[in-house]
Parts: structure tokens; C-alpha cells; sequence
């Protein structure tokens, strides 16, 4: 179907939700969601708050996207990863106890006013209580080339499965690759941020990508990417809702090959959720995985969580701004 302004203006909805842990600077999670005569059930429109109108036009376009698109799936569930932001140490197994049984961990690392010596303690803490956990850091493109070959000289030792883009450009990607690989690298931004995603496996910055649905403009936008790239992909999230979360779920399903677990787990990072059924993984007997479904919104939560009506007109604002950069191929 083709969605007009008109449509999108009268059935959105926003909610806020309180995070269980701050992450990425995020204490309260807003979350625009569409529902109404038309579609297919919800569709959520989650770009973050600093985000501009061309920017969350990609993300609008993956919503949209997701009410006609539905990939073949090749597997009925998807492996998962825990997600650890930058706590202190003595807070680390309180924050991962609410994943509950997990082998694979991302510890988010290079966190602004804190220090080298921060994460090594985190990441030291997870490595002690954990000694056989798959760990797996996320600097968010936080240090230049030179502290992030410091950080992965020092981090090393911990045995590491990757670190997710310690710097922030595909050039300096590479220049990192050049001074030290005994740590393989994951590009997130380099991808989902970039004007050409594909310049990441054409300059050779990278050994794995990180594949995000609603910053790539959909489910069948990420599949494109990840077959043009030809590299190992970890799907992941955008800290969305549980109805965001099934969409990445979703994307993973549909890959032939998944050797990552996925960071599609941040439900756990949510105190609430707009879902029957949350999206939080269990454990099947060798991995935290979540099922390929998708969850029925419970509209008494939608209700419970809704945004006051200043933060309604405000994502109504931000929905006009980005419907004028959306392609054409999705809007009215």
C-alpha cells in the first residue's frame, strides 16, 4: 500500500518508556507507532531524538516498509546476545541478570567521561564471572586510531570475539586494521550512518557488519546490503519496542548463514513494553534466542504509555519534516 501524510498524521501514536539502565544517554525511551484502518498491525517509527528529518526519513521508510514486507524466514528462532552498557563494575551482574541465561555479551566501551581504565574493569568484571562467555565490545566510534589501538592492545587479553566500531570513519577503519588485527573489527555506523555502506567491504575496513532494519531503511534494504558486501552479518537493534525487535528478528531469520548471536536482547534494557508477549529471549538448551514472531500490541499499554500531548505534536512535527525526504516509492 501507499501511505499518505494524512494517514500517518492520524494514526500515530508515541509512548514513552522508562529504560531499566541508561543507555546511550537514553533514560526514557520515546517511540512513535501507526496502526489503523489500512495495515496489517503496528509498525513502530523509533529514530532517536538528535536525529534530523533525512536521517529519520530512513527510518520512516523502514517502517512503512514493514507493513507490505515480510522475507522468507529460514529458521524459526534467532540466537541472541546480552548488551552491557558502560556500568561500573559492581553493577554488571545486576544488569545482566536480567537477561537470564546467555553466552555471548556486548559490553558497550569508550563511554564520554570515562576512561581506558573503565572499561578494562568491566570488561575484566563480565571476563572473571564469566570465564567462558563470548565477549564482544562496542565503542560507538568513540577513539581516534590511536587510543582505539591502545584500548585493543590492552582489551585483547580478554578474548575478544570482535570490537564494534572503534572509530568512527571507514579511513580510519582501516588505518586501525593496518597497526593491529589480532582483534576482528564490526562496522555499525559505517554502515547504517554511511552515504555507501559498501565502502566498508570495498576498502576492506571491516570483518563483520552490524545490520540495523529501521537505520538501513528495511528488511529487504539490509538483505541487499549484507549480499552486496559479501560479509559475515550481526543483526541488531535500535533499542525499539518489542514490535521494532520482531522486524530485526525477522531480518535475522531470513539470512542463510547466522554465525553471530544477535543484538536483538535490548527489550531486557526496557522497564515496560507496548506487547502481550515481550520480546525477551529464553533458553533453548545452547544459546538466548528469541522466537521469529510477531507480537500482538496490547492498546491498554499503548494507552498506559503514552507520550504527553506536547510529545505528541512534537513526533507530529518531526513526522511532516521527514515525509519530505522519504523516496518515492513508499509515500503518496
Amino acid at each position: 500500500m501507499q501511505w499518505t501524510l494524512p494517514f500517518a498524521l492520524e494514526h500515530l501514536r508515541v509512548v514513552r518508556i522508562p529504560m531499566s539502565v541508561r543507555f546511550r544517554g537514553v533514560d526514557i525511551r520515546e517511540v512513535a507507532l501507526f496502526n489503523g484502518d489500512g495495515l496489517t498491525g503496528w509498525a513502530e517509527w523509533s529514530p532517536f531524538l538528535e536525529y534530523g528529518p533525512a536521517e529519520a526519513a530512513t527510518w520512516l521508510a523502514a517502517c512503512i516498509r514493514s507493513t507490505v514486507e515480510r522475507p522468507e524466514l529460514k529458521r524459526d528462532r534467532v540466537p541472541v546476545n546480552a548488551t552491557l552498557p558502560a556500568v561500573e563494575p559492581e553493577r554488571v551482574q545486576a544488569v545482566l541478570a536480567r537477561y537470564g541465561l546467555w553466552r555471548t555479551v556486548k559490553i558497550k566501551v569508550a563511554e564520554r567521561g570515562q576512561s581506558l581504565e573503565d572499561d578494562l574493569a568491566r570488561v575484566r568484571s563480565v571476563r572473571e564471572q564469566h570465564p567462558d562467555a563470548r565477549i564482544r565490545i562496542d565503542a560507538n566510534g568513540g577513539w581516534d586510531v590511536d587510543q582505539a589501538e591502545r584500548a585493543l592492545r590492552a582489551l585483547a587479553g580478554f578474548d575478544l570475539e570482535y570490537a564494534e566500531q572503534p572509530v568512527a570513519t571507514v579511513e580510519q577503519l582501516v588505518q586501525l586494521r593496518r597497526r593491529f588485527d589480532e582483534v576482528p573489527i564490526a562496522a555499525d555506523e559505517s554502515i547504517r550512518k554511511a552515504a555507501d555502506p559498501l565502502r566498508v567491504a570495498q576498502l576492506g575496513a571491516a570483518d563483520i557488519i552490524v545490520v540495523k532494519v529501521q537505520p538501513l531503511g528495511g528488511v529487504s534494504r539490509a538483505l541487499e546490503i549484507i549480499d552486496e558486501t559479501g560479509l559475515p552479518a550481526v543483526v541488531s537493534s535500535a533499542l525499539e519496542t518489542s514490535v521494532g525487535l520482531a522486524e530485526g528478528v525477522q531480518l535475522a531469520a531470513a539470512l542463510d548463514e547466522l554465525p553471530y548471536d544477535c543484538g536483538l536482547a535490548t527489550g531486557a534494557l526496557l522497564n515496560a513494553d507496548i506487547t502481550h508477549e515481550r520480546m525477551l529471549p529464553t533458553w533453548d538448551g545452547s544459546a538466548a534466542v528469541l522466537p521469529s514472531i510477531l507480537p500482538t500490541v496490547d492498546e491498554h499499554l499503548v494507552n498506559q504509555l503514552a507520550a504527553p500531548e506536547e510529545r505528541q505534536e512534537h513526533w507530529r512535527e518531526r513526522l511532516r519534516q521527514a515525509w519530505e525526504h522519504l523516496p518515492a516509492d513508499v509515500a503518496g
